[in-house]
């Protein structure tokens, strides 16, 4: 059997997606790969669809419990024999696993990096065929990934007690230049095919919006979209319990997920959302790494995260289906001191030492700075991001907040002018709110105190605090102003700022005219990229998914494992009478269409049946 034959087999798909077929034939090949490949594009393929065709055993390591268990699910109900080993066994079934591992049951296995060096993995390791170890979340081996995990290190010290060395393949959603020649050094990768698909993902629409009244704008937002199933991240325990509680208080199915419940709690109401009884999760970024759930259409960002990386990573949980999806982020300010004293008080998860630390807080100050201008740019929202991680995007997408509303290039020279003269001035000794508060006129005790109130830049400037915020947030991103990466930043005058200040300069900046016409849902009357071109019947869709919650409430499992939303729109379309023309729906593989094919083609006849009856119904 070829490459294409196993996906079709296993996986019911017809065609590999970008990049996947090029991997896969490098790693048979008995090369090293590193794949760098957006959220949804279909990583796993790259390796499930080798480990069946190579002999011997596939390890997979991962951080992360509920992908492993999602994945190893999937693999299960197409017929591929699949285990996980992580902290959410107990000894005696971990002992059961690896037996069953010894004796050759199992062609893929997930394993978390804790668990590498431990006796007794290490011991079926060493007596174990290993045909491929696969490091998935790969960006974690790396300080300057967003996600740095200590426990990744000891890879290679597993490697290394390997009797032969396996194919490596390593596998990540996000990496700038820098992460992913960090994976490639750490990993010892031998001299690997590189692959980057492109981190552009066309059906996501993203937008900035800074409301005066988040939960307001939140709920605004979710009226529109009652039957929606999506996730609010809140970067704080304390807003997810607040946001959580004012949604179910107005009859909202919503759950909580962060670090202070307990165990049983957040596995419960994980399985709540996953299995669809909760349409809205409202978590701290505690969630969601591996949740491999095809049907959310929107991830909202109740705060500003730290890192661009953490924004697309999460963002990207929308939209698996490669159905339109929302992406949208509700900024303030105060985001940024909240991000800033996250940064300086890192849980202790995996605690570094002190040199380690420092170098840690300076790199995240340096990627919280980069979200910031995301926030406030007028740019395109998703070239900004592309440009991030090294791609040279066109200006102008068509589908983010940016590219739907109308800008004006609006001369603010002369409040450049006062800005840099303050900053001057105020001897480049303090943060952005004493800049502002002083440009404004504040008499708060600290300004009086510190005779700030005498400065001839004192009260000069009369907008308001946000209009003359985004004005000092232009003039920080074009290089007029640097904000420092210290713990408690502050404003010094940039290279430009001198030509402004000598009134041989002009700063233009880009403000919107008609902020009201963009709206959360992307412009009025506006159409989206990535709606659907070809639309089904819902009422069958709908038919079809009660069935998919029938079955998966039958097998105790997520329903979108039994067939993803996709496909279920594929059966639509197709309206399949046979099981040979139900293996041609997309996601349809042999294994699930002797599992479900003839209730599925059941369910469409007496569909087709009762219209014709009823035309009108």
């Amino acid at each position: 059997m070829t490459a294409l034959q196993y996906l079709k087999r296993y996986f019911g798909y017809d065609s590999f997606r970008e990049g996947q077929e090029a991997l896969i034939g490098d790693i048979l090949a008995g090369k090293d790969v590193l794949g760098i490949m957006p959220t949804g594009s279909g990583k796993s393929i790259c390796f499930q669809v080798p480990s069946l065709m190579m002999d011997g055993i596939t390890l997979i390591v991962s951080p992360l419990i509920s992908l492993m268990k999602d994945q190893v699910g999937a693999l299960v109900q197409s017929g591929v024999a699949a285990a996980y080993i992580n902290s959410s066994l107990n000894d005696q079934q971990i002992h059961k696993a690896l037996a069953n591992a010894k004796k050759g049951m199992y062609k893929l296995i997930y394993v978390a990096p804790e668990r590498l060096l431990t006796h007794a993995f290490l011991s079926f390791a060493q007596s174990a065929d290993i045909a491929m170890l696969t490091v998935d979340e790969a960006h974690c081996i790396s300080q300057w990934g967003q996600d740095f995990r200590p426990s990744y290190a000891t890879i290679p010290q597993f490697l290394a007690q390997l009797a032969q060395r396996p194919v490596l393949s390593a596998f990540t959603a996000t990496a700038t230049a820098r992460v992913r020649d960090d994976i490639v050094s750490l990993l010892g990768l031998d001299n690997p095919t590189v692959l980057t698909t492109g981190f552009n993902r066309p059906n996501l629409y993203f937008e900035v919006r800074s409301p005066k009244d988040k939960f307001s704008a939140l709920t605004a937002y979710l009226g529109k979209r009652r039957d929606a199933i999506g996730i609010v991240y809140c970067s704080t325990r304390a807003t997810v319990e607040d946001v959580c509680q004012g949604l179910n208080e107005i009859g909202y199915a919503a759950r909580r997920y962060h670090a202070g419940l307990s165990d049983e709690e957040r596995r419960a109401n994980q399985d709540d959302f996953i299995y669809d009884r909760a349409r809205i999760m409202v978590a701290t970024n505690a969630f969601g790494m591996g949740i491999d759930k095809s049907n959310v259409s929107f991830v909202l960002h109740y705060n500003m995260p730290m890192s661009l990386e953490a924004y697309y990573q999460e963002a990207g949980r929308a939209g698996r289906d490669n159905g339109p999806a929302d992406c949208i982020l509700l900024y303030a300010p105060k985001d940024v001191h909240t991000n800033t004293w996250l940064i300086d008080n890192p849980g202790d998860d995996e605690p570094l030492d002190a040199e380690a630390a420092e170098q840690s807080r300076v790199r995240d100050r340096a990627r919280l700075r980069d979200m910031t201008f995301y926030c406030n740019t007028s740019d395109c929202l998703r070239g900004y991001i592309l440009k991030y991680f090294g791609e040279y995007p066109p200006n102008y997408c068509g589908n983010c907040g940016s590219c739907k509303t109308n800008f004006v290039d609006a001369d603010v020279t002369v409040d450049a002018q006062q800005i840099l003269s303050c900053v001057a001035r105020m001897r480049e000794r303090f943060g952005f709110k004493m800049v502002l508060d002083v440009l404004r006129g504040s008499k708060s005790e600290r300004i009086i105190r510190l005779g700030l109130d005498r400065l001839s830049t004192y009260g000069i400037n009369n907008k308001s605090g946000r209009q003359l915020g985004d004005i000092m947030n232009h003039l920080i991103q074009t290089g007029h102003l640097v904000k420092t990466d210290d713990a408690y930043p502050v404003l010094k005058l940039g290279r430009l700022a001198g030509e402004v200040l000598r009134g041989g300069g002009r700063v233009l900046m880009k403000v919107a005219v008609d902020a009201a016409g963009a709206g959360m849902d992307g412009g009025k009357g506006a159409k989206r990229a990535g709606a659907d071109l070809n639309p089904v019947d819902d009422r069958l869709l709908a038919h079809l998914k009660q069935l998919r919650l029938s079955i998966a409430i039958e097998r105790k499992m997520p329903a979108y494992i039994i067939f993803t939303d996709s496909a279920l729109k594929d059966m639509c379309e197709k309206m399949p009478a046979t099981l040979a023309e139900f293996l041609n729906v997309s996601g349809v593989g042999k294994v699930k269409m002797e599992h479900y094919g003839e209730r599925f083609i059941k369910a469409i006849e007496e569909f087709k049946q009762s219209i014709d009856a009823d035309p009108d119904a």
